[in-house]
């Protein structure tokens, strides 16, 4: 898995210990505090393999909210291609599993969601800076029935 050591540290957390990891300290990342987090399973748009990928999320309205800031890159995240590629996913919850099908918010949702997840995490914004003014998508993905 490329990308800094924490996610990969994360990542490997959820298949160990998944209601420890459901809960990550911020300040790897540059935010405060801990924070809740999910891990998404998507298809590899080109593998075909199940890709992981621990996020940080809100729920909202029963749905998860996260965002594709890949850390203020200028390209969007790998698993937010597989989900362009295949809407259909799963995400890990601590001991909660459920199928998602995602989607990504636009106009007055994606601005209301946004500002929620900037309180929860405000790097996002200084990650806005650093990716050039990259617009990142806020994913909302919705359980659907298996």
């Amino acid at each position: 898995m490329a990308g800094p050591q924490w996610i990969e540290d994360h990542t490997n957390l959820y298949k160990r210990d998944p209601e420890k990891a459901l809960w990550w300290d911020a300040s790897l990342g540059g935010g405060t505090g801990m924070l809740k987090t999910l891990l998404l399973i998507t298809k590899g748009r080109k593998s075909g393999r199940d890709i992981l990928a621990p996020l940080i999320f809100d729920e909202v309205d029963g749905n998860y909210v996260v965002i594709a800031s890949k850390g203020g890159a200028p390209e969007h995240p790998a698993w937010y291609l597989n989900l362009e590629a295949e809407p259909n996913a799963k995400v890990q919850v601590g001991l909660k599993h459920a199928n998602v099908r995602m989607r990504v918010a636009e106009g007055d949702e994606r601005a209301r969601l946004w500002k929620r997840m900037v309180e929860l995490y405000a790097p996002y914004e200084d990650y806005t800076k650093r990716s050039g003014g990259r617009v990142f998508p806020v994913v909302v993905l919705e359980p659907v029935a298996a």
